[in-house]
């Protein structure tokens, strides 16, 4: 099972589940826990081979992630904690997941924050994941990992979440690295279909404005999409709640209370 925290609440019967990116961990969220387990039951979550979540030791080097295996984990977690019903907050390939979750579980999800939310892969985002299965096995993927980081965050003031995943990633090591890359072999006809299919769960989107990669789908989504709302910060990147911690507390802990 994933390594996981639970900030439990006196009197609150809500919980909010945070589920970091690729090469993160639950410590992204520093900014956050303070605020949040102010008024619900907060679970933080390492996803597996992430912070303090082992791999499987089954077939340790062979087995083959798949985006609905790491849903799984997650629901095992939730199951664990017998929490029936959860907002979920997410920061990039987390928000993949939490969407991924709604779909094949939507009566376990009260609504989806996503944060730095990936929904499409442009055109200049498909050539750097091409460029990455080239190289995955001849590079060391740090190299390749600070590459994608650079691309996705390339601002002075993105350096502080460009360093903070990059010492997490540090945690991984080429095997593990190279079994999440290939989940990106599955990343586009997901994704279609999640653009396509309107789930009306209720979501808030919250992108940074410098979020060019990813911004400009997400628009187009909230205006096809039921019960979805969109929060620009400006002079912000991709990791909304780590460059930006107090508009994004504010605006998340609103909307969350709003919803209940």
């Amino acid at each position: 099972m994933l390594h996981y925290i639970t900030y439990p609440h006196k009197t609150s019967s809500t919980w909010v589940t945070f589920v970091h990116g690729a090469g993160g961990s639950s410590s992204i969220w520093y900014k956050q826990i303070r605020e949040f387990k102010k008024h619900f039951n907060v679970l933080l979550l390492d996803l597996r081979g992430h912070g303090n979540s082992k791999p499987s030791l089954k077939n340790v080097f062979d087995e083959r992630y798949t985006f609905d295996v790491i849903t799984n984990d997650i629901v095992e977690v939730i199951d664990q904690e017998n929490i029936e019903k959860s907002h979920f907050v997410g920061i990039s390939l987390g928000t993949i997941l939490i969407r991924n979750l709604a779909e094949i579980h939507p009566k376990r999800v009260e609504s989806m924050v996503m944060g730095g939310a990936i929904m499409k892969l442009n055109l200049r985002s498909q050539i750097l994941i091409k460029l990455g299965v080239v190289f995955k096995t001849v590079i060391p993927y740090l190299w390749l990992y600070k590459f994608f980081a650079f691309i996705i965050m390339p601002n002075k003031n993105h350096r502080e979440s460009r360093s903070l995943f990059v010492r997490e990633a540090k945690k991984l090591y080429q095997k593990e690295f190279i079994r999440w890359f290939k989940l990106t072999s599955e990343i586009n006809p997901l994704l279609r279909f999640f653009r396509s299919a309107d789930i009306k769960i209720p979501t808030l989107y919250v992108m940074g404005e410098e979020d060019y990669l990813f911004l400009p789908s997400i628009r187009k989504i909230v205006k096809l999409h039921q019960n979805s709302q969109l929060i620009v910060i400006k002079d912000c990147g991709h990791v909304v709640n780590v460059e930006k911690p107090n508009f994004f507390n504010e605006k998340v802990v609103d909307y969350l209370l709003f919803q209940n």
